[in-house]
């Protein structure tokens, strides 16, 4: 089983990284983008299909280890 953690910074949280890539695309000659957010992806590899237990103790590791909750939101995904 695959799960996904897509980590982005919060709405209301400034992204300086993205502000920099967004001036280099700029310099680059695309005017055209207005905003970029930069955030982490990451892809985890289970052994098994997790039970509800298990997909709790996954979204607490995202929660507190993956992310940072107080500037930061995450998604997580479980796949095949």
């Amino acid at each position: 089983m695959k799960a996904t953690v897509v980590v982005m910074p919060k709405a209301s949280v400034l992204d300086p990284q993205g502000v920099a890539v967004r001036n280099a695309v700029h310099s680059l000659g695309l005017d055209a983008v207005q905003s970029i957010r930069v955030g982490k992806f990451m892809e985890i590899e289970l052994a098994e299909t997790l039970d509800a237990a298990g997909e709790e103790k996954l979204h607490a590791i995202c929660r507190d280890l993956l992310s940072n909750p107080v500037i930061e939101d995450y998604r997580l995904e479980l796949g095949e």
